[in-house]
Formats: structure tokens, sequence, C-alpha cells
């Protein structure tokens, strides 16, 4: 590029140790339809092979520029510095080298910003699963259409959209500011962000995609990004402290009216990405996760609290009271309806979660479950939790398991004595149903063992490839109600040969717990007796159509 005009943009691509990934980033920026802009890599001093393929890029294009970090900062805000230090264009924007810019997103935001004077413009975020390839927009509702805000006030659910990444910055308003990454701590856009929204007099918002977000949630914790090292206590501090440094700045701002929605934000995402996993941790790691997050909790607007789904209070309420068992056991159905174990009301008829009426004015506020109306509201959606107590192979082969499932009636829906109930799964379009009975173990309690043989399902001519969990229902006088199947938290993976008698190649088919989120029985096919590439035809011919017209063509050359 020639020296004698600036370019209308920088794109920042940070990398650390990613030579595998970082072309294919790279690639996407060059590829972009306005392609008047710099590209700098900023490589935070990566000890792989980054450098020379940061090296070959630049000598492949001459609007490319390398810069390398004398030491490695343990983060992204150095990088993201020193590369504004030395970006010429009045433009900036920030991208990641495991992610991407789609082709037009630099041509819609700049649109933006030439349309009107705005000081940053926002887009879609495009998340991309890396081990499904599923593909979901970040925060829709925040994005799905063009509009122009002066200042954050004026939808303070922006909060949510913390991402740096998503935006593109006049430079003039970082420098008026003096507006940096903060550095030396994790979870650096969330300050960076609320900074922004804070000091913005106007942005606009566009509903076209302009990042590419892939995420990996299932990866070694030695190899995990920030977000994705929940498990680290520090990870909690660390995103603890950096939600003070954004209190201390509304304050001193003048903001301090976006407090609540900005504790709410902290609520239900922050806090909630560590509630998902409380089932999966240790007496020990709880209970240092309580002193760390119970002193913030303290300080937070109580309206806040007011906001959030009954299921995430009670939750955050048994944290606070340190009833951490408790804690864990709620978090398993955080988002799928699973009722407690037990409910007990007080003299009033105030219905609580757990065994006994909170001791204090605050829990009992936080735990009643009154509005529930757990033991008047429909039987299809009355709350019941199945449990699996115990997993038996059975002998002889094949995917043959033996549940015993224990029911949860906290609200004493059900009528003494057994019930009728059935173990339901479909992979595919045909649903396999296999019936069995709850016995009465003590009042709101029953139990039931169900055979489960997978060989029994109708799979589809093709074969069928993906994961189910199967769903328990209850019958009675004409009524339903279906819930999800919680599984032990770890089994040994149960893994079997199936040959299908409905026509269906073999399949690899695995028995096992979820392994996150609620924790569900979890069961994986995979055609193990047609290869990869011949699937999409043998999905096409079980079309029912094709299928009537073969055995039409059969019956006239008999």
């Amino acid at each position: 590029m020639s020296t004698s005009r600036l370019p209308d943009v920088t794109v920042t691509v940070i990398v650390h140790n990613d030579a595998g990934r970082l072309p294919r980033a790279v690639r996407s920026v060059c590829r972009q339809t306005h392609r008047d802009l710099e590209i700098v890599i900023s490589d935070d001093h990566s000890t792989d092979d980054t450098p020379r393929v940061a090296r070959e890029l630049a000598a492949a294009d001459p609007r490319v520029r390398y810069l390398r970090l004398p030491e490695n900062s343990g983060g992204c805000s150095a990088p993201r510095n020193r590369a504004l230090e030395i970006a010429r264009a009045p433009y900036l924007m920030f991208l990641d080298s495991d992610d991407e810019l789609p082709e037009g997103a630099v041509a819609a935001l700049l649109a933006a910003h030439r349309e009107r004077e705005i000081d940053f413009a926002m887009g879609a975020v495009r998340r991309i699963r890396v081990d499904t390839g599923r593909r979901s927009t970040w925060m829709p509702h925040l994005v799905g259409e063009r509009r122009t805000l002066d200042g954050v006030e004026d939808d303070p659910r922006l909060f949510f959209e913390h991402l740096a990444t998503s935006k593109m910055y006049a430079r003039a308003f970082l420098d008026r500011h003096a507006l940096r990454f903060p550095e030396g701590i994790h979870y650096e856009d969330q300050l960076f962000s609320a900074q922004a929204y804070c000091l913005a007099e106007r942005f606009t918002i566009v509903p076209e995609p302009v990042y590419l977000w892939y995420i990996a949630p299932y990866v070694r914790s030695d190899t995990a990004s920030i977000s994705n090292q929940r498990h680290l206590i520090g990870n909690v501090r660390d995103r603890i402290h950096v939600q003070r440094l954004i209190d201390a700045f509304l304050a001193e701002s003048g903001h301090e009216g976006l407090r609540e929605d900005k504790d709410h934000k902290f609520l239900k995402h922050d806090f909630r990405m560590y509630a998902g996993d409380l089932p999966y941790r240790d007496e020990e790691w709880l209970a240092a996760f309580a002193d760390e997050v119970n002193p913030y909790l303290e300080t937070l607007s109580p309206g806040a609290y007011a906001r959030l789904p009954r299921a995430e209070r009670v939750v955050l309420q048994l944290v606070r009271d340190r009833r951490l068992p408790e804690a864990a056991l709620a978090a398993r159905g955080l988002g799928y309806g699973v009722a407690p174990r037990r409910l007990t009301a007080d003299a009033d008829g105030r219905v609580y979660w757990g065994d006994r009426v909170p001791d204090t004015v605050a829990a009992r506020r936080e735990l009643d479950l009154t509005e529930l109306e757990p033991d008047t509201r429909p039987f299809s959606g009355a709350l019941f939790r199945h449990e699996i107590t115990g997993i038996t192979r059975v002998p002889g082969g094949g995917a043959r398991v033996d549940l015993t499932v224990r029911t949860y009636d906290p609200a004493l829906r059900l009528p003494v004595g057994p019930q009728r109930a059935s173990l339901v799964i479909s992979p595919g379009r045909r649903r396999l149903t296999v019936p069995f009975r709850l016995d009465p173990v003590r009042p709101g309690v029953f139990e039931g063992t169900v055979r489960l043989d997978l060989a029994g399902a109708r799979l589809p001519l093709g074969g069928f490839a993906g994961v189910r969990h199967p769903l328990v229902r209850l019958s009675g006088g004409g009524r339903n109600n279906q819930a999800l199947l919680l599984a032990p938290l770890e089994f040994p993976a149960l893994t079997a040969r199936v040959p299908y008698r409905s026509g269906a190649a073999p399949h690899q088919v695995t028995i096992e717990p979820e392994g996150h989120n609620p924790g569900r029985l979890q069961i994986r096919w995979e055609p193990a007796g047609v290869p990869a590439a011949l699937r999409p035809l043998a999905a096409r011919l079980a079309h029912p159509r094709l299928r009537r017209a073969a055995q039409l063509v059969a019956g006239l050359v008999r």
C-alpha cells in the first residue's frame, strides 16, 4: 500500500501461538468488499510458527503489516493497544486470530460512519460451533434492526453485547477519551465496551453480520479460551474484578443510573455461566466460589435480582446462603423447568424451594415458588424431577440397558399408587416409546426400572447421525406430562454396534452422560455400515416417495 495516502480502516488481528488459524483470519480481511484498508497482525510474542506465517502473509499482500510484541502479555489488551499506536486509519476494528470477518463487514460498518457522525458502529455477530457447525446470532434481539442511538441510555440492554470485536470505532473518539484496553486483566472487553457505550454520544447498530465467532465449547482445559476456563477460581476472581472496575467507572463518570441494568447483565449472563457448571464442581470448589462471589453479590441492586426468572434467583440465594449442595442440585434444572426434590409450605400456604422454610426475610423472598402454582398448574406443565439412580448393561451384548428411574413429585400431583410412565426417544422421524411402571417409595417419590433396547428404534433408511436425550412421559386420566431425564453426572460410556431390523445400516450407538448443562442421559448414533460419502444418497433414497416408487416397480416386475 502506498504511504502517500491513508487507508480508510485499520483492522487489527491479534494472535498468540495460532499459526494454523491466522491465515484464515487475515484472508477474511483481505477478501473484504471494501479494499482500502490496512491489516495489522499484532503478535503477542508467539513461540510457535506464527512469526513465519505472519511474515508470509505480509509479503503476499502490501496491506498487511506485522507487529511483534517483545514479550508475552498474557491477554488481548496489550497487542490491541500496541497496534493502535501504529494504526494509520481514521476507523478501527479488531479481530481475533481464531475468528473471521464476513466479506461485507467493513463496508457495512464504514457506510454507517459515512452516513452520519457517530462514535462507533456495531453489527451482528454470527456464532459458529466448531463441533457441530451450527450457526446462531449473538444477542439477536439487540441487532435485529438498523438504528442510531443517542447514548446507551436509549437501550441499556446493550451491556449484554460486550464484544469489542463487533464494532468499528472512530479513532478520534478513542483518542478524545484516551480509551484503550485495560492491560493486565482478563475480560477486558467488558470494561472497554462499557466505557465505550457510556462515553459515546451517538452510535449506530446495523443488522448485517460483521463478525464470525467460532465457538469450541468443550475443548481441553489447557487449550480453552479465557471464557471457557470457568473451572478456575482465578477465572471467577478476574470476572468479578472487572465488574468492580465497571461499577467504579459508572460512578465516576456520572452513569450511576445504569447500575441496575449493568447488575442485571452480570446476574443474567456472567453468574449464569458459572451456575450451569455448579453440578460438576466438588465441595471445595463450591466453597471457594461462594467466597469469591458472595461479597460482590451483596453490592448488587435488588431490582437486578427481581428481573430474573425464579429458577435463577433460587440458585443465587442458595449460593448466598451457602447451601451449596442444594445450589448445585437446583442448577441442574436451569432453563428446563425441572422441579426441586422437595417443596415446603409455611403456615400461610407460601411454598418454598427445599426441605425447610427459609430463615431470613431475604431468603424467603427469593426461594418462594408460590407464583409458579406448583399444586394447581395444568398437568402437562406440572413440575416433576426424573433422575436415573442406576444403569446396568444387560448381558448378551447390544445396546440394551436397565435404567432405574426415580421420580420426585414435590407438589404431590400424582395419585397414590403405581404410575404409568414411558421412556420416549426419537432418532429420526419415528418415536421409540418404552412403557414402564413407577411404584411409590414414600409420599412424593416413585421409582421404577425400564429396559431400553435401542435396537428397537426405527431409524431412517439412510441412517441417523446425531444425539438425542430421552424424556419421561407420565400418563393418567387422559393427561400427559413429558420432562427430561437426568443421568448420573459420571458413568462409563456404553458403546455397541447395533444391526437395525428396519433396513438401516448398522450403527455405533453410545449411551453416556451429557457432561454439561443439566446432565441428561445422552444417546449418540453414528452409521457404521455406510461410507460417509454415500450417506447423502442413502438419505435421499429413504424419502417416502422414492420408497413407494421402488415398491411399485418391484411389484410390476414380479
